[in-house]
């Protein structure tokens, strides 16, 4: 692994909770510049294709909590 020189220890010296940490504080730098990720002309249909049957039927998906309990990691 190369390393970057922002970093300043390895990554590979942190605990497993520090480099989720490090991952997690990575995606949110990254979604704070969300209008920089660009879309292909696919996944941007995708996206109208889905928004559009959401407009057309908002309750015909499940909320993020009954899925969880589906799933069986709601308590």
């Amino acid at each position: 692994m190369s390393k970057h020189p922002l970093l300043k220890v390895e990554i590979s010296q942190l605990s497993v909770a520090e480099r989720i940490q490090l991952a997690e504080d990575l995606w949110d730098s990254i979604l704070e510049h969300q209008e920089e990720i660009p879309l292909s002309e696919a996944q941007q249909k995708e996206l109208d294709r889905r928004l559009e049957s959401y407009n057309q039927n908002p309750t015909a998906g499940s909320s993020w909590e009954e899925v969880k309990k589906r799933l069986g990691f709601s308590q």
